[in-house]
């Protein structure tokens, strides 16, 4: 597994801990839907370091 399979599996874990969808997560950690749906395409995942880090420093409550 690479730094890009760990962002992603990080990425999804957090969907489903907090019940929510892809597209939410991504505007909560201020990363654009667009990126957070290339970023699963396994063909497409052009993940840099500002967006790791957005993934990382998601905020811990969600009020959706």
């Amino acid at each position: 597994m690479d730094i890009k399979d760990a962002i992603v599996n990080r990425f999804l874990s957090l969907c489903e801990e907090r019940n929510i969808k892809i597209n939410e997560l991504a505007t909560l950690s201020g990363v654009t839907p667009s990126t957070a749906y290339s970023m699963m395409n396994s063909a497409r995942r052009d993940i840099s370091i500002r967006t790791g880090n957005k993934v990382k420093y998601v905020p811990p409550y969600c009020f959706c």
